[in-house]
């Protein structure tokens, strides 16, 4: 099943829970939640304070992407009963095996990501011990950007990787994604597809999830 991960970096902070309420209205799956530091990535987004002011405001779960240095450090403070993922950077990394079992241990499940020009390969060692790889389509920092289309050869490669090797993790895209898109990006072998600007900048934000799942389900 393909599933919508709406960013709330695309969200309208100073209503931040009526935001998340229509999404989760119009049939959303998880609440993708965009951490950039100022340094692994030229924007600020938000803590994890944040986050957990939604914690039993809504009933979707979190979808943690941390763009940020020293990973490491901060992984325990987004641990909720609502956190399903938290994905770190492959080249924010130092130890990405350490680092993936830490986020295990707290009883969470880890995911990896990679930047638009970090090869699929350099995943070669650690796609056992991971339950999601997430491949950025845009450089990260900023939502609205245009999708790179090198990133759907990625996806495939990773879903030809997958069904050779039968190893069990989900592929997840952010960046650029629209209805107009989507269906592409789905059929490339993505099963969560991240959509921001696309969904909190339409005028009906439930009506967009809405759209955006249908078309997911019926191309599946």
């Amino acid at each position: 099943m393909k599933q919508l991960a709406p960013s709330i970096l695309s969200a309208d902070f100073s209503r931040l829970g009526e935001d998340v309420a229509s999404i989760e209205k119009g049939g959303a799956h998880f609440i993708h939640v965009d951490v950039m530091d100022g340094h692994f990535v030229p924007n600020i987004s938000f803590g994890a304070g944040v986050m957990k002011s939604l914690v039993g405001r809504t009933a979707l779960p979190f979808d943690v992407h941390l763009m940020i240095e020293h990973p490491e450090k901060y992984i325990g403070d987004f641990v909720t009963d609502q956190t399903e993922y938290i994905t770190v950077h492959q080249e924010a990394c130092t130890h990405l095996h350490r680092t993936v079992q830490q986020i295990r241990d707290l009883g969470v499940k880890p995911g990896v990501s990679l930047n638009p020009a970090t090869p699929v390969s350099t995943l070669e060692c650690i796609l056992s011990d991971v339950d999601l790889v997430l491949i950025m389509s845009v450089n990260p920092g900023f939502g609205g950007q245009k999708l790179i289309r090198s990133a759907l050869d990625k996806i495939r490669q990773l879903a030809e990787i997958r069904e050779k090797t039968g190893k069990d993790f989900l592929i997840e895209i952010d960046g650029g994604v629209t209805p107009d898109n989507i269906v592409q990006v789905a059929e490339a072998g993505t099963d969560i597809i991240v959509a921001g600007s696309a969904v909190f900048g339409a005028e009906d934000i439930p009506g967009r999830v809405k759209e955006m799942t249908d078309r997911l389900e019926k191309n599946a």
